[in-house]
């Protein structure tokens, strides 16, 4: 992933708003061939979910949590 309109140098200094930023960032605009922990993901849900489209949230939950018949 590559970002051209953050300064990734500077918001490293910050390590967790770096991870939720760059989580976010995944999962709204791709993941360009890298892959997710479904456990980080599951913890930082509840920050992750309001920050998401509606449909790509919905489609995340689907894959987290999916329902039993």
């Amino acid at each position: 992933m590559y970002n051209w309109s953050v300064d990734e140098k500077y918001i490293k200094k910050f390590p967790k708003q770096y991870k939720l930023w760059r989580l976010e960032q995944l999962l709204s605009y791709g993941l360009d061939g890298e892959r997710l922990e479904k456990k980080e993901v599951a913890d930082n849900w509840k920050y992750l979910r309001v920050r998401l489209d509606p449909k790509r949230r919905e489609f995340i939950e689907f894959l987290l949590w999916p329902r039993q018949s």
